[in-house]
């Protein structure tokens, strides 16, 4: 918590412009202060991306836990099954499909809610797609590799149409794909609010069940866990978090896979009770500290968060499991 304070504070100090933590809390605390550019730039910029990085970090570290808690295996992530992929298509259809939807929708097509909606039902009809598969296949394991079948079908659909587009059209999809956490007002965070708290309440539900999961399911089964009903809510908090973040965001890598994994090695326990609100706060700072570097401070330009995330973010994962010697599942 702690380090999550300190980082809120430099992503709201630090950028192209260099706010002293001091103005930085007049204000936030509604004190008037002399230059009005910072208060506006702290207010309709700078906070509705800390809380968009703070929101999208945490909801995709809680949709990492969950997945890798169902499936039992270390590898699994928020996109695993299939939903990024799915929004991609959706966004895909849309800026490489210009042509075929300009004349209907006109310039609401590249408008920032357009983008939002394709990706939210590209997203939505991938999730109906594996809540639908979950219902007659009882293996998890099968709905995995179904899962990962759905990612790579929705990839070669979205390599298809990148193909046969332009050159505009391919330069819209790419610069989609880099991932953005700076281009949100109010309203739209205010709607990632709700999906992130509707995620966490489904998560919530299946809290209790969670620990009996990583025991296999037979065990869970023996516990009392009603195992259809268990996989199902994990689905749909896996997807309202991982589509929610894709469709307002973007496809951001990498947090949603190692969060688990460095919170584990942190405080050293497989008890859901005690990870889920330390992978919050994980999830939240690593965000945060990713958004920061990919400010570049002083600097007018700004790196792709979704290279940052891996970049800056796996060489860490990899030093403190090497350091550890154990991965701890």
């Amino acid at each position: 918590m702690v380090l999550l304070l300190i980082g809120i504070g430099l992503s709201l100090s630090l950028g192209s412009v260099s706010i002293p933590i001091d103005e930085v809390l007049k204000i936030l605390l509604g004190i008037s202060t002399e230059n009005s550019t910072w208060e506006y730039i702290i207010v309709n910029y700078r906070l509705p991306k800390t809380l968009t990085a703070l929101l999208i970090g945490s909801g995709l570290a809680i949709s990492g836990l969950l997945m890798q808690t169902l499936f039992r295996n270390p590898l699994a992530g928020p996109y695993v099954l299939g939903l990024s992929s799915g929004a991609s298509l959706g966004v895909a259809i849309l800026l490489m499909g210009a042509g075929l939807f300009s004349g209907i929708f006109g310039e609401f097509m590249f408008s920032k809610w357009s983008i939002i909606i394709a990706a939210s039902l590209g997203s939505v009809l991938v999730m109906l797609a594996v809540l639908a598969t979950a219902q007659k296949v009882k293996d998890t394991m099968t709905l995995l590799i179904i899962g990962l079948m759905v990612a790579s079908l929705t990839s070669a659909v979205v390599s298809v149409l990148a193909y046969f587009s332009n050159a505009e059209e391919l330069q819209l999809y790419i610069f989609w794909s880099f991932g953005s956490l700076g281009n949100l007002a109010w309203g739209e965070v205010g709607i990632l609010s709700l999906c992130w708290c509707i995620g966490l309440v489904l998560a919530l539900i299946c809290l209790k069940n969670l620990n009996a999961l990583l025991l296999g399911e037979n065990y869970a089964k023996s516990m009392g866990v009603k195992l259809n009903r268990n996989r199902i809510l994990i689905i749909l908090s896996t997807s309202i978090f991982a589509g929610s973040a894709t469709a307002f965001a973007g496809p951001i890598a990498f947090v949603g896979l190692a969060v688990p994994h460095l919170v584990r090695q942190i405080v050293n326990t497989n008890d859901h009770k005690i990870l889920l609100p330390n992978i919050i706060f994980g999830g939240a700072f690593l965000m945060i500290l990713c958004d920061i570097i990919a400010q570049l401070p002083g600097s007018d330009s700004t790196l792709p968060i979704n290279a940052v995330t891996s970049i800056f973010g796996a060489p860490v994962v990899i030093w403190l499991l090497v350091r550890k010697r154990k991965l701890k599942f």
